[in-house]
């Protein structure tokens, strides 16, 4: 009584409809929009500047103590860590564990490290601990600034636009790139310092001395309050340099001694832009910020800027934005949506007419706006994994309400009353969709609990399709029938083409219950084919006939870089120029309309991990205009573009680096090379690398081992200062200022932290690496020393970096494959069956594989044990309904049938196998079940109506197989733009949908009859018990 007066009050049920609408509507166009799900991959990264240092000292100084300090952390996956020149860098993984438990252990490594502070140098500065998720992985925005020339204005400039894009509304962070410091120099006169008797520290602590600004209190003078400051610094040059030096002569001005000026810190990277000196931004977003609005904001404050660029000479280019990617690949998903839409609504049109169809298709909207106000609830953001799952339940939002309005359309069609037809077709066929719907959602939930990277990815896809499936059941159960019952929708007098239609299904049902009736009697063949399908379908895995393996195939973005490697040594300069050849060559070789922009930029490379810094490392920022379809895939410009620029005879090495979208992930060959001592390392890495060169499907070969610059190791003789009466502090400090100098203050000037930097300032080219400590010092008689007596001075080649991984020392070797040839796990597997050929000469090197071929097994073994798992929580959910042990497996024998129709999708469009086509065949569990459910619970009806077991068989498949085909061709119909790519392609997403699609189309064809041949097979036995 209760149900019935639900569905007659229409008022409620359009308002409630309408009011989910709106909400709906609002929270989607509320979402924030972005490429892919934010996602914090407990990923945490230590970095220690340490000015002037050494590879080697970085690693025994800052690296060395932090690891130590490390080692007692829980849950650690593995700890890397990079030492170079100035600056420590160490990346902490942490094992998936909970949010709570993650910031537990984030707030452990902080009072490590803090702990580990007092071992670390004191002119060292404060570890910087940054946390890494996919909206720092990459810039949202790189944004270029360049002036006429290369001086203060183009610092001042770019210092202005970095502020002001740090302070627009969702950005994290802005890293420049080419950006220096400002700062005073005081260039001194080592030999005006000799001559007037005095150390180069003493005109540091003059300096020091002086300027700084120090508050002195306050005074009560009378009945009045007065606040007493000393000013000591000043940003005129000419202030400072008039400062007293105290020196055996007396008293002397500072610029006597020494050249005061305006200056930057030494440049550590170079940029270029169309042959400008120029400043390189690239600026991160926020977790959630939508990365249109953002990069619309940044467009904005560019074309503002730019109008005032007569009078500022500056002038700002978007090199690279992530919207033209995030709106390709989110149009790619809405365009398969809205295909899939379409298609439904044509299946739905061409089986139930226009009047049913019509209120089935507008169950849509109302499912897709809940869903949106519930992802808007949970603050989710508007991403191709959305959109994903979106897709996926597409088909499946109308199942329920297929069936349920083909049982209200099958009474209505013999004269029943709406409502009454209603409520009974709700209550027919109410337990079977409940159960297809529970089995569906068994299937998915699991993967929720899929860890690594690939979990994390793709976590929202089975909430997504959990929510729509929820919502489902509500518009079927109460807004479908409730609408049918107001629509008034008169079967009685039908239209030629409702009178066609009927025809043909009836057609349908008659051949269908045909073929079932010739099947029945020699069932044995039936399952032998069906038997012989799947194993040949798992051969054809199992042996990789026909089917590739990429088990992270990615679509790549419309984006790349080129990596220029110099000899160690080569000066800033020249490998800017050299990368500007570089850049020159890829020009000559590119097509009118495919490029966007070009960057070159020396002193950095940006790699698949952590930034290499050094020198002699160039690289070109290679942006692509959004393919039309005329232009060059960027995988075959990279093929076209290559022989142009490895020909070039300066660099030691030129490759080439493609950024992906989706799950971030390394090369798919990282091998780390284990091992204590560097000049075995190097060997074994030597052998490793020739074997890989054999290899014709490995490409790209490099390591991460490159020598730095020539090092000059100087011991002070404690001897013979202790004779000469300096202290050992005196000499370090001195070999300091005659080399890099030392800051001897800082102060704000105009909003800016200025440093004033004291070193030796030499009007000629050093002949001879000796000459730098040319200088004495005073001694305890009165007289001078030389600075070279007081050292020992050992000449030795230094080391660009060194690495750790899990506290050791590693070289680590990457290469990318040609898929076409070989496969991640197999080339891992080749590399491993070689190197034992050569293993024994290297008895102290070890080989890990971890990385990228680490998270695909963690997700294949995981996978597998999810997948058992839903196949278990469906065995008990179809349990739980038809009060069997043996049919739920009966019905579960669709599965393996299922994966025949994967297999033979996989082998006819050429996808690869791969772990998102892993993930598309368990959802295909969930879904393939359903057909059989609703066949089993018809059959079992009408054996307890007391219909023998055959009739009872065929009679349960000529009712079902009208509410099947229309279920299973709405799902394919949903998903069949994506797996074809009728809307864009995608190699993340196309063969989930793929898989889906072909799976549901054979199994659904063996479905209708392999199960009713194992119904009537099997169910004798029960029959007869009912029967007596």
């Amino acid at each position: 009584m209760l149900y019935r007066r639900l569905l007659n009050n229409h008022v409620l049920a359009n308002v409630t409809f309408a009011l989910v609408l709106a909400l709906g509507i609002a929270s989607y166009l509320m979402l924030p929009r972005q490429q892919d799900p934010t996602v914090n991959f407990n990923w945490i990264e230590i970095n220690t500047v340490l000015p002037g240092a050494t590879a080697r000292d970085i690693e025994k100084r800052v690296t060395d103590p932090i690891e130590r300090a490390l080692e007692s952390l829980s849950d650690v996956k593995f700890v890397s860590s990079t030492s170079r020149e100035s600056i420590s860098s160490i990346l902490v993984r942490f094992e998936d564990i909970s949010d709570a438990e993650f910031a537990e252990r984030v707030a452990d490594l902080r009072r490590e490290v803090r702990s580990a502070e007092d071992e670390i140098p004191d002119d060292a500065e404060e570890p910087d601990i940054t946390e890494i998720t996919t909206a720092n992985a990459f810039p949202a925005a790189t944004v270029i600034v360049t002036t006429p020339g290369d001086g203060e204005q183009l610092r001042r400039q770019a210092q202005g636009v970095m502020e002001d894009l740090e302070r627009i509304s969702g950005v994290d962070q802005v890293l420049a790139t080419g950006l220096n410091d400002p700062e005073i120099h005081v260039r001194f006169d080592p030999a005006a310092v000799e001559a007037h008797g005095i150390a180069p520290g003493d005109l540091v602590d003059t300096v020091r001395g002086y300027a700084r600004d120090l508050a002195a209190g306050g005074i009560e003078v009378g009945d009045q309050g007065w606040l007493v400051s000393i000013t000591g610094t000043s940003s005129d040059p000419a202030d400072l340099g008039s400062l007293p030096v105290e020196t055996i002569k007396g008293e002397v001005a500072l610029d006597r001694l020494a050249k005061v000026g305006r200056g930057r810190s030494e440049n550590a990277e170079l940029t270029r832009y169309r042959d400008r000196p120029a400043v390189m931004l690239g600026v991160n977003k926020e977790g959630e910020a939508n990365t249109l609005t953002l990069v619309d904001r940044i467009n904005e404050y560019v074309d503002e800027r730019n109008a005032l660029s007569d009078s500022t000479g500056a002038r700002l280019i978007v090199a690279d934005d992530r919207t033209e990617i995030t709106r390709e690949a989110l149009s790619i998903m809405q365009t398969n949506l809205l295909i899939g839409l379409g298609l439904v609504l044509v299946v739905a049109w061409l089986f139930l007419g226009t009047g049913i169809s019509l209120l089935t298709a507008i169950a849509i909207p109302f499912i897709l706006a809940g869903t949106f106000w519930v992802l808007w609830g949970l603050d989710q953001t508007l991403n191709v994994t959305v959109l994903l799952g979106i897709v996926i339940a597409l088909g499946m939002l109308v199942d329920d309400a297929v069936v349920v309005v083909e049982s209200i359309y099958y009474r209505m069609e013999r004269g029943a009353a709406a409502l009454d037809a209603a409520i009974d077709g709700v209550r027919e066929v109410g337990t079977p969709v409940v159960t297809a719907v529970m089995t569906t959602i068994a299937a998915f939930l699991p993967l929720m609990l899929l860890p690594g990277i690939l979990g994390k990815f793709m976590y929202i896809v089975p909430l997504v399709v959990t929510t729509a499936l929820l919502i489902s059941l509500i518009e079927a159960f109460w807004m479908l029938p409730a609408h049918v019952a107001a629509a008034r929708i008169d079967l009685n007098r039908p239209s030629r083409v409702q009178r066609l239609r009927r025809r043909t299904l009836r057609r349908i049902r008659s051949l269908y219950t045909g073929l079932l009736a010739r099947v029945m009697r020699a069932p044995g063949r039936m399952l032998v084919i069906a038997v012989v399908l799947v194993g040949l379908a798992g051969a054809a895995v199992a042996t990789e006939t026909g089917i590739r393996r990429d088990f992270f195939a990615t679509d790549p973005i419309r984006l790349f870089y080129v990596n220029i490697e110099m000899p160690v040594g080569t000066p800033l300069a020249n490998t800017l120029e050299e990368t500007r050849e570089v850049e020159e060559r890829l020009r000559a070789g590119v097509r009118a309309g495919e490029v966007r922009s070009m960057v070159s930029y020396a002193g950095r490379q940006y790699t698949d991990t952590s930034p290499r810094s050094g020198e002699h490392y160039g690289q070109v920022l290679v942006a692509l205009n959004p393919d039309n379809g005329d232009l060059r895939d960027v995988e075959t410009m990279i093929a076209d573009l290559r022989p142009r620029v490895e020909s070039l005879p300066g660099p030691e090495s030129v490759t080439f680096l493609e950024i992906a979208g989706g799950p971030p992930a390394t090369n798919p060959i990282s091998v780390k090379v284990r091992g204590d001592d560097f000049d075995d390392l190097r060997a074994a890495v030597d052998d490793l690398k020739a074997l890989m060169e054999r290899n014709d499907a490995i490409r790209d070969i490099s390591d991460d081992d490159t020598s730095g610059q020539m090092t000059l190791d100087v011991d002070v003789d404690a001897r013979a200062a202790r004779r000469a009466g300096v202290s050992a502090a005196r000499v370090s400090r001195t070999v300091k200022l005659m080399v890099d100098g030392e800051i001897a203050t800082a102060f704000q000037d105009a909003g800016e932290e200025r440093e004033i930097r004291v070193f030796a300032g030499r009007d000629a080219t050093l002949g001879a690496i000796d000459e730098v400590l040319d200088i004495s010092l005073p001694s305890a008689d009165g007289g001078r020393v030389p600075l070279h007596e007081l050292v020992n001075l050992e000449r030795t080649p230094g080391l660009a970096s060194i690495n750790h991984y899990d506290f050791r020392r590693t070289i680590t070797v990457e290469a990318n494959l040609d898929k076409t040839r070989m496969d991640t796990i197999e080339a891992n597997d080749w590399i491993k069956t070689q190197w034992e050929d050569v293993r024994s000469r290297h008895p102290d090197v070890s080989l890990d594989f971890s990385g990228l071929l680490d998270d695909i097994q963690d997700s294949l073994d995981s996978m597998a044990i999810l997948f058992l798992f839903g196949l278990g929580l469906m065995y008990l959910i179809l349990g739980t309904q038809f009060r069997s042990y043996f049919q739920p497996l009966m019905i579960l024998t669709t599965v393996p049938m299922a994966f025949t129709g994967v297999t033979a999708g996989l082998i006819a469009t050429g996808n690869p196998l791969s772990l998102f086509t892993m993930y598309g065949i368990i959802a295909l569990a969930g879904i393939a079940v359903n057909a059989a459910i609703v066949l089993v619970s018809a059959a079992n009806e009408r054996l307890d109506r007391g219909m023998s077991l055959a009739h009872a068989t065929l009679f349960a498949a000529r009712r079902r197989v009208i509410p099947i085909l229309i279920t299973s061709t709405t799902t394919v119909a949903g998903l069949f733009s994506l797996a074809a790519g009728l809307g864009g392609e995608s190699l993340l997403w196309g063969p989930v949908a793929t898989a889906i699609v072909w799976g549901l189309v054979v199994s659904t064809l063996l479905t209708l009859f392999v199960v009713p041949t194992v119904y009537g097979m099997t169910m004798k036995r029960s029959w007869r018990l009912r029967r007596s």
